[in-house]
């Protein structure tokens, strides 16, 4: 089975709609992270069938619990869950952050060549990046635990803006979520072809809940 074909049958389990041209984007974006992948070691995932369920149907599982509009990827690594998530929705905004550059560089290079106009991409760390913009959703993906990623990023959340956190069994982590943030609600997702436990944590910040 071809990767598109593992592609189609997996976004069939997950009940997304993916047209045509969305379809023909993922696997473009596939084919270039497994290029550049040799050089740049964005993913231990070598092999593009993996790649199909570890990295698209992984980002994809998580889109029918998100909201529009303006996103945050922080730490996005090879561009991961925001390339996806940009192809799928291309009215919302997406910034992809991460302090590695040549991960960085390779996101860029798969923005321009997928023709993504609503991506921006920033190579800086997240304790010291400056802008003035605030965003409805910070999602990550495996790139701290719950609580650091809610501590570092809640001076980027929009008032009544949620946290999206993916990740493996979220349970262990919930100790450690800071006083001022509340786990809304944990999503557990069954991801085709992949063995592993997967769940997203959405949280809420208790002073938005307040406003």
């Amino acid at each position: 089975m071809t990767e598109r074909d593992l592609f189609r049958r997996g976004a069939g389990k997950l009940g997304i709609d993916v047209s045509e041209q969305e379809q023909e984007q993922l696997l473009a974006y596939l084919a270039l992270l497994h290029k550049w992948n040799k050089v740049y070691n964005l993913t231990a995932i070598r092999d593009p069938r993996e790649m199909v369920s570890h990295h698209l149907l992984d980002s994809l599982a998580v889109l029918p619990h998100l909201w529009p509009e303006k996103w945050l990827d922080v730490g996005c690594g090879g561009g991961l869950p925001g390339i996806v998530l940009a192809v799928m929705r291309p009215n919302w905004e997406f910034s992809l952050l991460d302090s590695n550059s040549k991960k960085t560089s390779f996101v860029q290079q798969a923005v321009i060549e997928l023709g993504l106009g609503n991506v921006s991409v920033y190579c800086e760390r997240i304790e010291s990046w400056q802008t003035k913009t605030r965003f409805d959703g910070i999602i990550s993906r495996a790139f701290t635990d719950l609580g650091e990623f809610l501590r570092s990023t809640q001076h980027l959340l929009a008032e009544h803006g949620r946290w999206a956190a993916m990740k493996g069994v979220a349970e262990k982590e919930l100790a450690r979520v800071p006083a001022g943030c509340r786990v809304e609600r944990i999503v557990t997702l069954q991801v085709p072809d992949l063995n592993a436990a997967r769940s997203l944590v959405i949280a809420t910040s208790r002073e938005s809940e307040a406003a």
